[in-house]
């Protein structure tokens, strides 16, 4: 509310300031207000309905008698005006009251209000205050962790929704609370705290084979060096899945198509190197590189009744010259240009 004060050196209109509040001032005393504006065209079309039907439209208003108007502000410009005021010597021999910063806005009066900016008649219709301390780091803790809809149980769902899942410790949440604390905007620092925190991390986190993520002291104060970590180990994690994933296409490929098949290791660290470098899954990469090795394996069967392959390094960065060069041989057996075991 403290944004439509008037400005004491404005000349002319001040629309913003003393307008607003000559209209809230009707709103606030007792007074009948339509619930939908005359400009509102939804508004205007129910209207025209309503006359048709009934040859008159009847006008739908609220009476503001039994409303109760709160409004809060921050009022930072007040503060300064109170602390000359308050701190200030009156008369030659009074001393200056001691007051503490965050204790000014006690001594705030009613011609405080108006040398702010207000209407004596709009500040008059708020004869309640009550004064907003700030909230402590000890506050913010108990915000994050306690209140309906905290920012906790947020990211919680937030990381879910990627598979990961996300513990806090308790230290890690007061040094956050400590740090939106310096912000001085109350529990809306925290967000900001928040989303400088953790930004890299569901960004980078998401598809990274990491399932879990604690939030320790060590995150808040080094985040980066966490992240780094946490990607290295999910990249590790990857590669024991995606080598597993081998065995399984191994097994598909046997059931499937009566033929034998294994990589040697050589082989394997390829299609695994291959597949994070490419983001694709082990059975997308596989189903790609040896989608005619069934056709190829099973001729080469035929030929030479061998139904066991160990597929070397070149049948992964070439396999179509590998299969070709594999039938070949399997129709003359002298001209040797693999080695198959």
């Amino acid at each position: 509310i403290d944004k439509i004060a008037s400005a004491g050196n404005m000349i002319g209109r001040d629309v913003s300031g003393r307008g607003v509040q000559t209209t809230l001032l009707k709103l606030m005393e007792e007074t009948e207000v339509p619930l939908r504006s005359a400009m509102d065209l939804q508004g205007q079309i129910q209207a025209a309905l309503e006359f048709q039907r009934r040859g008159k439209s009847s006008r739908q208003t609220i009476n503001t008698r039994h409303i109760l108007f709160v409004v809060s502000g921050a009022f930072e410009r007040l503060k300064e005006q109170v602390s000359r005021r308050v701190k200030g010597q009156i008369g030659f021999s009074a001393e200056p009251i001691r007051v503490m910063d965050n204790e000014l806005f006690q001594f705030v009066t009613t011609q405080d209000f108006i040398e702010f900016g207000f209407e004596p008649e709009f500040i008059g219709r708020l004869p309640v205050r009550v004064v907003c301390e700030e909230l402590s780091a000890d506050d913010l803790f108990s915000i994050m962790k306690y209140s309906e809809g905290s920012l906790l149980r947020q990211y919680e769902r937030a990381f879910r929704a990627y598979g990961i899942a996300i513990r806090f410790e308790d230290e890690a949440l007061r040094l956050m609370a400590q740090v939106a604390a310096t912000e001085k905007t109350g529990a809306r620092g925290l967000l900001t705290v928040w989303e400088k925190l953790f930004r890299d991390f569901k960004f980078y986190l998401a598809g990274s084979g990491i399932s879990q993520l604690r939030v320790t002291a060590e995150l808040v104060h080094e985040p980066k060096r966490v992240l780094d970590r946490l990607l290295a180990e999910g990249h590790k994690h990857e590669a024991v899945v995606l080598d597993q994933q081998i065995d399984v296409f191994s097994e598909s490929f046997r059931r499937q198509h009566d033929v034998e098949i294994a990589f040697e290791e050589a082989a394997r660290c390829r299609l695994v190197e291959r597949a994070q470098t490419e983001k694709m899954s082990m059975a997308d990469l596989t189903a790609h590189l040896f989608r005619d090795f069934h056709f190829g394996l099973n001729l080469v069967r035929k030929n030479s009744g061998q139904n066991k392959f160990t597929l070397p390094l070149s049948a992964v960065d070439a396999p179509d010259k590998f299969l070709s060069d594999l039938v070949v041989q399997s129709y003359y057996p002298a001209r040797q240009t693999n080695e198959v075991g």
